[in-house]
C-alpha cells in the first residue's frame, strides 16, 4: 500500500512539473543579448613566426563593440608570467573600438603558444586570445 501511495505522489509531481511552461528560447536569448556587449575581433590568434631570443615582441588585438551596451573589460590575464597584457581601460561604447596588447618576453628558445583571457560583460563572460611563434637563438657576433 505504501508503495502504491508513493508511486501516486511521484506521478502527481511528475505531471505537475511537466505542465510548467518556460519562456520561448528565442525570447530568452534576445533578452540576454540586449543586455551584453559584443566583441567583433579583427583576429583572435597571432603568429609571430620566428623571433630572436631576448627580444620582447608585442601584438595589438583590435576589436569593435557591435553590441547595444557599453563594453566593459573587467580583467585581462595572461597564461604565464612571460606575457604581459595591456588593454582599453575605459568602457567601449557601441560602435567604438578598443585593443588588447600582448607582449611576450622571448627569453627561452623553442616554440610557444600562450593565451590571454579577456573578461568582460559579454554573453560568454570571457574570450581567449592566442599568441604563438618560435624563439630562435640570437646569432653570436651579429
Amino acid at each position: 500500500m505504501k508503495k502504491l501511495l508513493l508511486l501516486a505522489v511521484f506521478t502527481v509531481f511528475a505531471v505537475a512539473a511537466k505542465a510548467q511552461k518556460l519562456p520561448a528560447a528565442t525570447t530568452l536569448k534576445n533578452e540576454v543579448q540586449s543586455d551584453v556587449a559584443v566583441f567583433a575581433w579583427e583576429s583572435t590568434v597571432h603568429d609571430f613566426g620566428k623571433i630572436k631570443q631576448g627580444t620582447p615582441v608585442t601584438h595589438e588585438f583590435k576589436f569593435t563593440n557591435t553590441g547595444k551596451t557599453p563594453l566593459v573589460i573587467t580583467n585581462v590575464q595572461a597564461s604565464c608570467g612571460c606575457t604581459t597584457p595591456d588593454w582599453s581601460k575605459s568602457p567601449i561604447m557601441p560602435g567604438g573600438q578598443g585593443f588588447i596588447k600582448a607582449t611576450y618576453n622571448a627569453a627561452s628558445t623553442g616554440g610557444f603558444n600562450k593565451t590571454v583571457t579577456v573578461t568582460a560583460n559579454i554573453e560568454t563572460g570571457f574570450v581567449q586570445l592566442t599568441i604563438k611563434g618560435e624563439v630562435v637563438p640570437t646569432e653570436v657576433g651579429k
